[in-house]
């Protein structure tokens, strides 16, 4: 029995080991930069030996990049979002304006996390250009993202008649980016509950066939 057992403890130290060094990482990395962190840093505030830093990540680029992919995420677990029950309850709502305030409500969870750590990850890849090669160049993650959902819009009853999978996925991306949510939210004072409502009814406008009888 205890065999059996051992495994799965050990299994969930490890869990909890990454997501300290990885928690101790990103506060180290917001608080004074990519370039200025050192792994022997992040070792002390994770209350971890550094070796055990090296061990699980091997080196700072590859941490960088769990900060990064954990911000999105939420979690360190390895699903990808479309893959996620946000958004696949958001694609199966009836109809067009539900899914919409499902998908921008979950799209500002991601948001809360993600956008503080934009100009990081600007400033990091500046420093160390192979930063950047960590995540695929070829479509935008988050582009692929909304354009599934766009598809999925497509096929509501209440979806706008002429407008195209491409053209609702470009207005999701362009409306829920982080660089958006930066300048409303960061810059202008706005509370992330009326940034939601404000993304919401501006697509839900935009994107659906009945928006007035569709916001409230």
């Amino acid at each position: 029995m205890d065999s059996v057992k051992r495994p799965d403890k050990r299994a969930e130290r490890s869990r909890r080991t990454r997501e300290k060094v990885v928690e101790a990482a990103r506060e180290l990395f917001v608080a004074q930069g990519y370039g200025a962190t050192s792994l022997q840093e992040v070792a002390d505030r994770a209350g971890v030996a550094v070796q055990t830093v090296y061990f699980v990540f091997r080196n700072k680029r590859t941490l960088f990049k769990d900060v990064v992919d954990t911000s999105i995420a939420g979690d360190a677990e390895p699903v990808a979002t479309m893959d996620r029950e946000w958004f696949r309850t958001a694609c199966a709502e009836p109809t067009a304006a539900g899914q919409l305030r499902a998908h921008v409500h979950g799209t500002r969870e991601i948001l809360g996390r993600v956008a503080p750590i934009m100009p990081l990850i600007a400033a990091a890849a500046a420093t160390d250009p192979e930063i950047a090669a960590q995540w695929p160049d070829d479509r935008d993650p988050r582009y692929t993202v909304h354009h599934a959902a766009a598809e999925a819009l497509a096929r509501k009853p209440d979806a706008r008649p002429g407008v195209s999978v491409e053209m609702a996925a470009d207005l999701l991306f362009g409306l829920l980016s982080p660089q958006l949510y930066l300048i409303f939210v960061c810059d202008r004072g706005w509370s992330p509950d009326t940034w939601e409502e404000w993304a919401r009814t501006a697509l839900i406008s935009q994107l659906c066939t009945r928006p007035r009888s569709s916001i409230s």
